[in-house]
């Protein structure tokens, strides 16, 4: 261990994230069974964005509108 090891920045984990495109040969069935429930969860995370912001539009047009 160096002295100078706590300045480096820290490494993410190399299985921490999905990354679009990356390699899955090496990802066993329940990682890559982890990866699809996470991925779903963020795109129901995006969907609720999109509703909300698609609301709040609606809402500031429908003030202009009258």
């Amino acid at each position: 261990m160096s002295l100078f090891d706590d300045d480096r920045p820290a490494r993410p984990a190399a299985d921490s994230a999905h990354q679009i495109g990356q390699p899955l040969d090496r990802l066993s069935v329940d990682e890559l069974n982890a990866r699809v429930a996470a991925l779903r969860s963020e795109i129901a995370r995006l969907e609720a964005a999109i509703s909300a912001k698609s609301a709040h539009r609606d809402a500031a047009e429908s003030v202009f509108r009258s």
